[in-house]
């Protein structure tokens, strides 16, 4: 009980902080719920079906070859969580009519992100306890918070505008770019030091997401403040 709770703090920790800068027309918890679990359940197996062919496909046969570590990582990892992710949002969840702002983007690949972050961070913590808990909190599950919110921000702009695809193209390419270097930097961990690369982009990826959030809620159809 003790290492799920620890599994899932962080997840409901990121998820309310998003839901509360929702500041100006807040989505229904039935809505952002089922986003989770479509994200937990949905995503998951989309990701393992495409597992099976990448897999086989794009074999990594040498560990330590950083092209192939490059591929398993951007293209393999990375362009197949994320584009399970825009598959819900884009399907489920941008059709709804309460998509009716642009953060609503963010608000539902956020949700879906963590879906499929507490699954994945279940299955990590389990396998490797407290310690693999308190590291992945302030690492692959904020990563993945990012990452939604990169991907949201595009697609909450696609909703409004009759550039629909490029925008979610664009939301979708930004995921995968930041995704795919967070990990690849991780993967060629048997270059020395070259980790920090990691860390980078993820600083890089919380600040842009922090000024995602702010010019989406300043340009909220509902603030009345403009």
């Amino acid at each position: 009980m003790q290492l799920l709770l620890l599994a899932v703090a962080p997840i409901l920790a990121i998820s309310t902080y998003i839901y509360l800068h929702d500041k100006h027309e807040k989505e229904p918890i039935g809505l952002l719920l089922k986003s989770f679990f479509l994200g937990a359940i949905v995503s998951v197996l989309i990701v393992l079906t495409l597992y099976l062919f990448t897999g086989r496909f794009i074999p990594v046969t040498d560990k330590f070859s950083v092209v192939q570590q490059f591929i398993q990582a951007f293209f393999v990892v990375a362009l197949s969580e994320e584009f399970s992710k825009y598959v819900i949002v884009k399907y489920f969840a941008q059709p709804k009519k309460e998509f009716n702002e642009p953060y609503d983007g963010i608000m539902y690949a956020v949700m879906v992100s963590m879906g499929f972050a507490c699954t994945e961070n279940i299955m990590y913590v389990f396998n490797g306890g407290t310690e693999v808990a308190i590291l992945r909190a302030f690492t692959a599950v904020p990563a993945h918070a990012t990452f939604g919110i990169l991907m949201g921000y595009f697609m909450g702009k696609a909703k409004f505008s009759k550039n629909r695809f490029q925008l979610n193209m664009a939301g979708l390419f930004l995921a995968t770019l930041f995704h795919g270097a967070y990990d690849f930097f991780l993967f060629i961990n048997f270059i020395p030091g070259i980790s920090i690369g990691a860390f980078i982009s993820l600083i890089i990826g919380l600040i842009l997401s922090k000024k995602a959030m702010l010019r989406h809620q300043n340009n909220s159809h509902f603030n009345t403040d403009k």
